[in-house]
């Protein structure tokens, strides 16, 4: 069997707001609550399971999702309508801009829990 990642978990102080929202900019499904959890599953496979932390707890990650260039124009409006600020640079400090990295494109976000949040149409690399 070869080594594949199959589920991460999410800190949030809101898990059911956290994968909401990142199910919404992605325009993927909020699966059934169990347990401690709220999943998204990610299309190929790998499952983010949110949990609700106390905030002072959580150490901030950052999670990059690789989507077609179709899905980067369609979640790219849906965080625009969301009124959500975005970023060129992991660092956010170029706002209101996209990266052309390896002649795809992509930007940063934050998501309610604080996480950086990357999409990217290309791989970094990817020439």
């Amino acid at each position: 069997m070869s080594v594949e990642l199959n589920h991460t978990i999410v800190q949030s102080p809101d898990k059911r707001e956290s994968a909401e929202f990142l199910a919404n900019i992605l325009g993927l499904d909020v699966g059934a609550e169990w347990g401690p959890f709220i999943p998204v599953v990610i299309d190929n496979g790998v499952t983010l399971d949110f949990a609700t932390f106390p905030a002072e707890s959580i150490t901030t990650q950052h999670y990059a999702f690789l989507i077609s260039e179709e899905e980067f124009d369609a979640a790219f409006r849906r965080l625009r309508e969301a009124g959500v600020e975005h970023y060129a640079d992991p660092f956010f400090k170029r706002p209101n801009e996209i990266t052309r990295a390896d002649g795809g494109r992509g930007l940063y976000f934050r998501d309610p829990g604080g996480h950086a949040m990357e999409i990217m149409t290309r791989p970094y690399g990817d020439r």
